[in-house]
């Protein structure tokens, strides 16, 4: 018997919602607003929630992926009286498992309800055998991490093209190799192509090979990437920065399992598993014309998005604890402790670097503090608890469109426009990091790279962006 729980402000609609979910044998509770709809998934374990749009109190869209993050991660079928495609589109894009009007026939709603009750049935019989994953060093236990945790056992089931997407250092490369030591091909090779670090020159004979004598210093044959990872998985990291000329040529690969290297009349066959991943979005790249949707396709049979580091902070203590033992050991150190206030000021900021800024400034933090047996927030660099002393401080006046931002300030009535004060609130915080960021390092890029966890031209970019592309000197 599933659990499934009805938002939707119009009593009478959620009594025929009730009613049909009794009569499929399964339990009904309602909730007719945002936030009483919220507090229900929060406290209780629901298997599928049925979302109006619109509530007195707000959106059904912008709980939607919060809905979704929720312990028992519940599918959500929206149900509206005012269907139109655009909502549609971003209720799909937000995970949500359909989209039904409400004037459809008790078939046409209950059909959905019946798949994804069964879909449910089937993860949890897959759950219940045990599986011994080999986590290849993702350390932390959040709802979030464990979530793409659960998507590699799943995808390392298959031979399934599989494309993982995040930010900047939130450890893609470490969940490919976490899917292949699940994988059956654990004992084939694995060979990792940066995309990014290729010149455009050298790419093409870099993956596909290349015979001797096909040009200018090509004084033997090559075999290419793509060959030596015949039997085995092949990752290509950061795939966004492949041209189009290139992407056609893989899209046959992939199709066909069959290339010829440069300057070579003969085909060769590579039957390799692919794993793909990348920090941008590749949708807007096809809809702008610089990424082949075709290809996309065949790249993201599954799909695995991996969270920044702000959206799971419970992981920080586990993550410090086994970066400290880590660095340490490197150095020769004994392990260092650490007080309550240093993991604090860690959780306050919001790590634009992600995991790959946490350990860069954890391997400061130890060099600074030398002999030092404890770890204490006066360790870190100073932009660190900066952000931490600014982030508790009362601002000392309204912003002016503060109101205009959040909309009425009663309950819930102002949520359909909370992403437009976040987002602006972020923008300036991730200005203000940047700041500090080349404050703390004196203006010196590889410095703040190393700080951030940022490749030099991603740093240049943002420095540009934010209209600090010249270093900040420490008196500014």
């Amino acid at each position: 018997m599933a659990k499934v729980l009805i938002i939707d402000d119009d009593r009478s609609i959620g009594d025929i919602m009730s009613q049909l979910v009794n009569q499929m044998g399964h339990d009904a509770v309602c909730a007719y607003t945002l936030k009483a709809g919220l507090d229900e998934v929060l406290s209780n374990l629901y298997d599928v929630v049925l979302l109006d749009l619109h509530l007195p109190d707000g959106s059904g869209l912008e709980i939607l992926p919060q809905i979704r993050r929720t312990p028992s991660a519940p599918e959500v079928i929206i149900i509206t009286g005012f269907g139109d495609k655009e909502s549609a589109e971003i209720a799909i894009k937000s995970g949500a498992w359909d989209y039904i009007q409400k004037t459809d026939s008790p078939q046409k709603i209950t059909l959905p309800l019946n798949r994804v009750l069964q879909y449910r049935a089937s993860l949890r019989k897959i759950q219940q055998i045990p599986v011994a994953l080999k986590r290849q060093n993702i350390i932390g236990d959040s709802h979030r991490l464990a979530a793409c945790l659960d998507a590699v056992a799943q995808a390392a089931g298959t031979d399934a093209n599989i494309l993982i997407t995040g930010e900047t250092g939130t450890g893609k490369e470490i969940f490919a190799r976490a899917l292949y030591a699940n994988s059956r091909l654990t004992d084939n090779k694995f060979v990792v192509v940066d995309c990014a670090a290729l010149p455009e020159t050298l790419i093409e004979s870099s993956l596909f090979g290349h015979e001797k004598g096909a040009f200018t210093g090509a004084d033997r044959t090559d075999d290419g990437l793509i060959k030596q990872a015949d039997g085995g998985t092949l990752f290509l990291d950061e795939v966004g920065e492949l041209s189009l000329k290139i992407q056609k040529t893989f899209l046959r690969v992939l199709q066909e399992r069959r290339y010829r290297r440069v300057g070579g009349k003969k085909e060769i066959t590579s039957n390799f598993r692919l794993i793909s991943a990348t920090n941008k979005d590749l949708d807007r790249m096809v809809k702008s014309g610089r990424f082949r949707k075709d290809l996309l396709y065949r790249l993201k049979t599954i799909s695995i998005e991996l969270p920044p580091l702000r959206e799971h902070l419970e992981d920080i203590k586990p993550l410090a604890v086994h970066y400290i033992m880590k660095i340490c050991d490197k150095y020769g150190m004994e392990t260092k402790g650490f007080s309550a206030d240093f993991i604090d000021v860690l959780q306050t900021y919001t790590w634009p670097g992600n995991v790959r800024e946490l350990i860069n400034v954890l391997e400061e933090t130890i060099t600074a503090a030398a002999q030092e047996a404890i770890l204490f927030s006066q360790h870190l660099s100073a932009y660190i608890r900066i952000h931490a002393a600014t982030a508790l401080m009362e601002p000392r006046s309204k912003p002016p469109d503060m109101d205009s931002a959040c909309g009425e300030t009663n309950g819930l009535a102002g949520v359909s426009k909370y992403r437009v004060f976040r987002e602006t609130v972020l923008a300036d915080q991730e200005k203000q990091y940047f700041k500090d960021l080349m404050r703390a390092a004196r203006g010196d890029i590889q410095k703040a790279c190393r700080l951030s966890g940022l490749s030099r031209s991603g740093l240049y970019a943002i420095l540009k962006r934010f209209n600090l592309s010249s270093p900040v000197r420490p008196s500014d």
